[in-house]
């Protein structure tokens, strides 16, 4: 098992007693494992330190003003490349059975794209398929991070985390258009609503580079793609 993985996606877990009292095993973990840079390593080990001393309620609160309330931030990774469209349910079901084949069943109320849940995912694998792996989302992950620093959250830290451990030259056009992009304001429930009507949010566009990583609009389609081994068949509660 990768720690550093398993550790990383507990911090982006909802707030909850059990998470603030792992929080000496979890910076432990990821200074054992050493597989973050220092600085990064510090800079999440920061973060658990706020979350375990914080009020829990005021944790929570937090936590759902940043993730639950704001489609720009939210934590589905397909929510940054189909939206709403009907291509987001067949993209569950094959990360399903990605799952599936690396022996991980997940509970029926949990959307696969969840981050904390693909993190778990990356857990299990050898280094270079997780990192493989994470290389898919890199973009996502890398504008999530920016997007949480221009709110000032301590939460950058993992995705900054993340975008180091894919270890790949970010598109600046990706960054570009991050930059241009409004950040809710989770008690303007108006402009929550218009956001929430808007066409699915796109970083993005062209091939790879050198770095053999996919540009922003095809950062999931091996996702997308099913096993040719596997005959997919909708899944209880994805359409």
């Amino acid at each position: 098992m990768i720690a550093t993985y398993k550790a990383l996606s507990a911090i982006l877990s909802y707030p909850s007693t059990e998470l603030q009292g792992a929080a000496r095993e979890l910076v432990m973990a990821l200074n054992v494992e050493r597989l973050l840079p220092a600085d990064h390593r510090a800079a999440v080990g920061a973060l658990i330190g706020n979350v375990a001393g914080a009020d829990l309620l005021e944790a929570q609160e937090s936590y759902v003003d940043l993730f639950d309330r704001t489609r720009a931030l939210s934590l589905h990774l397909f929510e940054h490349v189909h939206g709403e469209s009907r291509d987001r349910g067949q993209a569950m079901v094959s990360l399903r059975e990605r799952y599936r084949e690396a022996g991980i069943d997940i509970a029926a109320n949990e959307l696969p794209d969840h981050i904390p849940v693909f993190l778990e995912f990356l857990s299990v694998l050898t280094p270079p398929e997780a990192q493989k792996n994470l290389c898919e989302a890199a973009h996502i992950l890398a504008a999530l991070g920016e997007r949480l620093r221009k709110r000032n959250s301590a939460y950058a830290a993992v995705f900054e985390a993340l975008a180091a451990l894919s270890k790949i030259a970010l598109d600046d056009d990706v960054l570009a258009n991050l930059r241009e992009t409004q950040i809710e304001n989770p008690n303007d429930f108006e402009a929550l609503d218009r956001a929430w009507e808007e066409i699915e949010v796109r970083f993005g566009s062209g091939d790879a580079k050198t770095d053999g990583c996919p540009r922003a609009s095809d950062i999931l389609r091996k996702m997308d793609a099913p096993p040719e081994k596997f005959e997919f068949r909708p899944l209880a509660g994805v359409e």
